[in-house]
């Protein structure tokens, strides 16, 4: 299955490139095919905004470093006052939009209120109840504390462009910041000029072009025939293309997702009792799923939170790992043994039989079902696998009828998994529909909501999810890796957990670094 889809990617790669078809590159000129363009280059609508940050078309106040901790970018630095309610962004002196106009706190403030003024999506991560503007002193005071602002301000939605030139901005798009200006979206090419004002100095191309190339697989062989120099979001299936170290640089990081199944612990269900669960958890070779079964695409699990964040990762210990023998003791210590010679453990004149629950838009899902539904067999545990359609799977999880729901789950794109945390796990959250609760979590989740300490943040942090992992909360089968391929002949091409800094002033011709 996999060969075909290779031929064809190969074949339509050397149509699409056929001599005679493919643009002719001028000299200083950086080209990424993209699977899809934005219907609005407005970065106000859906998720345009990201779309231009990753071709270097936008900044914002602040960017994630990689462990996705909120750092100084348009603002130098910022404060906090007294009461908690208002932040104060410093922009750093001497900005300018890529049209020349100064970059003050008033011109931050109107894109800021514009953006408001147009996006749902802006008020699902804070309230303003004002922005202020004082020379290069931008201040944001919330409708309540908002511990978090400098790493929700660092989404690309909050990319800060000139509001008095929106001109028809859907069609040509905004004048930002960043070492590159859209100059043209005509056609199936998104074109951009290096901006003369960036304020890093001259950026190391002219140009920069990315061509639409739908199909994943035509795209990975724009970079092979040398019509591309970056392939972001490379997929496993490709990478055969790209072994050759001498022509080629693969950057690979984890990402945001955690890809687990919950486990419905409801009183009455199986998994209600602690020790069926951590039989399961250790039942599950989830080292071999990640590095076998899925071609090493993901990085074994462990903790809810992926390593991307630091969030104690490495601090935190997994009571437990790979181990069927204990996960048979376990089961005996619960009562679940195979009285009638049948392979699956029984009780109460009841066998141990879990309905496991999972969608089919990410191949991975049944793939693991599978692999978890083998290995539990092994253990005595019988599990029977329903794939649905994704709404149907929502409407049967919050009905109660299943005992694992398997998802892939983004844990933090503004740097912090406090709403993941809560959302699945909190008591009486409407995300938490596996019947699980824990006084001490919940605690800490109330007193998380309140912290703005970064070191107690953290430390919160990690005894929740080690609370999640001594419970046997959760089945985490792990953390698919996001990586970008570029050609040996351009340097610093680095991907990043924040799936957004792909085209940045750091990507330069390989001979400059």
């Amino acid at each position: 299955m996999k060969r075909s889809r290779l031929l064809a990617a190969l074949a339509a790669a050397a149509l699409l490139f056929a001599p005679g078809c493919a643009p002719d590159r001028a000299p200083g000129t950086l080209r990424m095919a993209v699977t899809e363009f934005p219907r609005s280059l407005d970065p106000a609508d859906g998720y345009a905004s990201w779309d231009l940050m990753r071709l270097g078309a936008g900044e914002c106040l602040t960017r994630f470093d990689r462990s996705m901790t909120p750092q100084p970018w348009l603002a130098e630095r910022w404060t906090l006052s007294p009461d908690r309610l208002t932040w104060t962004f410093h922009l750093r002196p001497g900005l300018r939009f890529s049209n020349g106009k100064p970059l003050t706190a008033e011109a931050a403030r109107a894109s800021l209120l514009r953006l408001f003024g147009r996006s749902v999506r802006a008020h699902s991560f804070f309230e303003p109840a004002a922005i202020t503007a004082d020379g290069l002193a931008l201040s944001i005071r919330t409708t309540r504390p908002a511990p978090n602002l400098p790493g929700l301000l660092a989404d690309p939605l909050f990319l800060l462009i000139d509001a008095e030139d929106a001109g028809d901005i859907r069609r040509t798009g905004p004048v930002t910041t960043g070492p590159y200006r859209l100059v043209s979206a005509s056609g199936d090419v998104l074109r951009l000029e290096a901006n003369p004002w960036y304020h890093e100095g001259p950026p190391p191309f002219r140009r920069v072009e990315a061509p639409l190339v739908p199909d994943p697989g035509a795209a990975a062989m724009t970079l092979q025939t040398g019509e591309a120099d970056l392939l972001p979001n490379a997929g496993p299936e490709n990478l055969v293309l790209f072994r050759d170290t001498a022509r080629y640089h693969i950057s690979e990081t984890a990402t945001l997702r955690s890809v687990l199944a919950r486990f419905h612990a409801a009183p009455g269900r199986p998994l209600a009792d602690p020790r069926v669960r951590a039989a399961l958890i250790a039942a599950c070779d989830r080292k071999t799923y990640c590095e076998v079964l899925l071609d090493g695409s993901f990085l074994p699990g462990g903790p809810a939170v992926p390593p991307s964040m630091d969030c104690g990762f490495e601090e935190l210990a997994d009571p437990n790992p790979y181990d069927p023998a204990r996960a048979a003791r376990l089961l005996d210590e619960a009562g679940w043994t195979d009285t009638d010679g049948d392979g699956i453990r029984d009780k109460d004149g009841r066998p141990l039989a879990l309905t496991f629950l999972t969608y089919p838009d990410r191949p991975y899902l049944p793939a693991l079902a599978e692999a978890v539904q083998a290995d539990a067999r092994a253990a005595g545990i019988r599990i029977d696998i329903e794939v649905l359609d994704y709404n149907v799977l929502v409407s049967r999880g919050k009905e109660g009828t299943w005992d694992l729901l398997a998802t892939s789950i983004l844990t933090g794109s503004t740097g912090d998994p406090e709403v993941y945390l809560n959302r699945y796990w909190k008591s009486g959250e409407e995300g938490n529909i596996t019947g699980w609760s824990s006084a001490e979590y919940d605690a800490l989740s109330d007193e998380l909501a309140s912290t703005f300490d970064p070191a107690r943040r953290r430390a919160l942090l990690v005894r929740m999810q080690q609370i999640l992992l001594d419970d046997a909360a959760a089945l985490v089968f792990g953390y698919p890796k996001s990586r970008m391929v570029s050609a040996a002949r351009i340097a610093g091409a680095e991907i990043t957990p924040a799936d957004y800094y792909w085209i940045t002033d750091q990507v330069r011709p390989a001979q400059e670094s």
